[in-house]
């Protein structure tokens, strides 16, 4: 079900998402409100699930993390107690940054993260492969970075 918002509610979301740690105070002012309504406002989102928390955008080149991997995995059975399981098993590994169920020639599209190319292998081989019901993998390595917007386009 689609969220009903106003205007406000819509730039509070585009200046939140384009800086999490902005003060209410700030915020308010952008979005042309008082400071209590601005708040009131902000934790209604929060409360609809419709600001599920906030993060730190962390370097990770510069903290250690040379490898960005994209990993195709198709699976022999696509039964949904099958692919609940493949989906439990992908939320323990902590290389796997973001997963994603997609239609076409794969099952699911992982994204992946690690210190090293050989972290990387190892997790291909020791984990990825040996799970129960994973048919192929595919990877294609990251060259660069283009953009990083993240969020929505609000």
């Amino acid at each position: 079900m689609k969220a009903r918002l106003d205007r406000i509610d819509w730039q509070i979301l585009k200046e939140l998402q384009g800086e999490g740690r902005i003060t209410n105070v700030e915020l308010a002012q952008r979005v042309g409100i008082s400071a209590p309504p601005c708040l009131r406002r902000v934790r209604a989102l929060e409360e609809a699930g419709l600001i599920r928390g906030y993060r730190a955008m962390l370097d990770g080149r510069q903290l250690g993390f040379e490898i960005t991997a994209f990993v195709m995995v198709s699976l022999h059975s696509q039964a949904e107690s099958d692919l609940v399981a493949f989906e439990e098993r992908v939320k323990a590994w902590n290389i796997v940054r973001e997963s994603y169920m997609v239609s076409g020639e794969v099952d699911f599209l992982l994204v992946c993260v690690s210190p090293d190319l050989r972290s990387f292998q190892n997790f291909i081989i020791e984990d990825l492969t040996s799970t129960a019901n994973v048919d192929s993998v595919r990877t294609a390595l990251t060259i660069r970075k283009c953009k990083d917007e993240g969020g929505l386009p609000i």
